[in-house]
């Protein structure tokens, strides 16, 4: 095979290659540069196979085996010169080592499990080969070793080919793949497994990514060796209590007696109080949702309200006549208002029409449900609409049976989740988060089964916590569980509890039943319905009173609960990926020297999730090595004294 160079991406001089040689009991260095190179695949030098006079360990960078693909040979020689490439799709992981000499050295490792020979940046140049490398693939730190970093794609070609190879969709996977990362929200609901392997890219693998992915459950329970440095808490080895028995209570029906002579309400924390342990009897909701979702305060009098509602009004329709009269010719050279029009124009016509409010072709439901959300679109311009919001509002417009109450009720409900919707999906990869690091505090068993079949992301709680559970339990039981989390008690997370709560209960089908990656999620997806919801509130209060009775809770698990403010927040893009790294190699170069692992040859097993599946030559979750037709390829050229 011929390679060109398309593009020179990094390059950087004064790299020592560290190994033992053949004629030498001693360390050799030897001295040459490394590159990030973009080729394509035709024409150009060819390059043959070279013998450096290392071990046979050492000796051949690129793994490829006979079977697996010929497009990247592992070598070139050209005089006293040699070089070899490793195409970036072959990088499983990058370890920082310090040896006896107190040199810092970088070790990489293939996906076929082999060490490369160390690395030693003598003018430094570590740190920006590692931002270079962020542009193809995402360096996340192993919960393992502190200064062992994992590489994964995030790249849609892969994408693409990972689905064409497992078979998820019907769909066209590059029609697929570029709906979902413009709109994740409609993708997800037109089929809810397909977010999986997104977000498996996507999701910096912090708690849920191991290197030892074949550890055994077990495994999981036992002490962290002395002598291996974890990086960060190790949430694994935490010894909760017992959990106590909790039961629901009634629900509120009396509102009068929380109301002095003025209308005020007289404690409204005793509200929130009755409301999560029981709910609110149908009659009073449409008066209590307007306090839990702000649009009167606790505080105001009857005359107030009224005074409010009355402004409020205004303001509703001034926003409505503002929709209302943009003309068709107006309407042609808008594109983002014809945009926002048409999906809400779409979604009405799906939302909730087994319920009586929404049914039929021309229900007046349907009228408020488009004009409401239209609105929405005046208020929020920046946001508009985005798939999912109208699941939002029926259940509000169905309560108040009222287009301005149930607007701004609206309003309130979108201040709550209105991250979710956002473009970036930070707010919803933090949330992913967070439910990992929950689940591996209460049940580490279930969440090393999860990583051993490729599903540690939890990806598969997308849509639960996109838009609250919304399609997961009855229309009723939707409006008992969304006044309990309005009260945001016992914790503003409550809903990741809830999400604990579910798994757990399904912890024996999974592993009994031994669920592998797709099986899981067509397993998650049948629970549609299924769900009973007042155990789970049960077990979701359980669960916090467990975690929170626990003296030694993690500082993680502390801060999801609420218990802790973070020491600090990142508000940087998801694309700014030198800060990325920087805070990745500034976090490992915190542990010290004198903490550091010396370097000792032996690598990681290569997990499950990134060995070739059966009847596949490659990876095809990790498959990478393609952008727009080019191969990309780390290559190494140093110069060797011959004999």
């Amino acid at each position: 095979m011929f390679y060109v160079i398309h593009q020179l991406i990094f390059e950087k001089e004064g790299v020592y290659l560290h190994t033992n040689a053949k004629r030498s009991n001693q360390d050799t260095t030897i001295p040459g540069f490394i590159r990030i190179v973009e080729r394509d695949g035709e024409g150009g030098e060819e390059e043959t196979k070279f013998d450096p006079g290392y071990e046979p360990d050492w000796a051949v960078i690129s793994t490829v085996k006979q079977e697996r693909r010929q497009e990247h040979p592992p070598v070139r020689e050209k005089g006293q010169w040699g070089s070899f490439s490793l195409p970036l799709s072959e990088l499983y992981s990058l370890r920082r080592a310090r040896f006896s000499l107190g040199r810092n050295f970088l070790v990489l490792t293939t996906r076929g499990g082999d060490p490369l020979p160390p690395l030693h940046f003598q003018r430094g140049g570590a740190r920006e080969l590692l931002k270079a490398m962020q542009r193809y693939i995402r360096l996340a730190p192993s919960p393992m070793d502190g200064r062992l970093f994992l590489a994964y794609p995030h790249d849609s070609g892969a994408l693409s080919q990972s689905f064409d190879e497992l078979h998820l969709f019907d769909d066209t996977s590059a029609d697929l793949v570029s709906r979902f990362i413009q709109d994740p929200y409609a993708t997800t609901f037109g089929g809810f497994s397909k977010v999986t392997n997104f977000f498996r890219g996507a999701l910096p693998h912090t708690h849920q990514e191991s290197p030892l992915s074949n550890r055994s459950p077990q495994d999981a329970h036992c002490p962290h060796p002395a002598d291996e440095e974890p990086g960060f808490e190790l949430i694994t080895c935490v010894k909760l209590g017992p959990r106590p028995q909790v039961k629901r209570g009634k629900p509120l029906d009396n509102w009068d007696q929380f109301l002095d002579p003025e209308g005020r309400v007289i404690d409204p924390q005793k509200v929130k109080e009755l409301v999560f342990r029981g709910g609110i009897v149908p009659s009073l909701r449409r008066e209590v949702w307007k306090f839990l979702l702000g649009f009167y305060p606790w505080n105001s009098t009857t005359k107030e309200r009224e005074d409010i509602l009355r402004v409020k009004t205004d303001e509703y329709f001034r926003m409505k006549v503002q929709w209302k009269s943009v003309s068709e010719e107006q309407e042609m050279r808008n594109s983002l208002f014809r945009g926002y029009r048409s999906l809400i124009e779409r979604d009405v016509n799906r939302t909730d029409r087994h319920n009586s409010f929404f049914s039929g072709n021309e229900n007046p439901g349907l009228a408020l449900l488009h004009d409401v959300l239209m609105t929405y679109c005046m208020y929020n311009f920046d946001l508009g609409y985005v798939q999912g919001m109208s699941d939002l509002l029926s259940p509000l417009l169905f309560v108040t049976q009222n287009e301005v109450e149930s607007f701004w009720c609206l309003t309130g409900f979108m201040d709550l989740v209105h991250q979710n919707f956002e473009e970036s999906q930070e707010a919803m990869k933090q949330q992913l988060l967070q439910l990992s690091v929950l689940l591996r505090a209460l049940d580490p068993e279930l969440c090393d089964y999860l990583d051993s079949q490729d599903s540690g992301s939890l990806c598969f709680c997308f849509r639960w916590l996109l838009i609250w559970f919304k399609r997961e339990f009855s229309f009723e039981d939707i409006l008992s569980l969304w006044e309990v989390l309005w009260t945001r008690l016992p914790c503003e997370n409550f809903h990741l509890l809830m999400a604990s709560s579910i798994l757990e209960s399904q912890k024996e089908e999974l592993i009994g039943s031994n669920h592998d990656f797709n099986s899981i999620l067509k397993h998650i997806n049948e629970l549609t319905m299924k769900l009973d919801l007042q155990s789970i509130l049960c077990g979701a209060e359980a669960i916090y009173l467990q975690l929170t009775h626990c003296k030694e809770l993690p500082l993680k698990v502390q801060e999801v609960l609420g218990l802790r403010v973070p020491c600090s927040s990142s508000d940087e893009s998801p694309n700014s990926e030198p800060k990325e790294t920087d805070t990745l190699l500034t976090q490992s170069e915190a542990r010290g020297a004198s903490s550091c692992q010396p370097f000792n040859g032996q690598t990681p097993q290569t997990p499950d999730c990134h060995r070739p599946r059966e009847g596949v030559n490659e990876c095809v979750l990790c498959e990478m090595e393609r952008h727009n037709g080019r191969l990309i390829a780390l290559t190494m050229r140093f110069h060797t004294k011959r004999g």
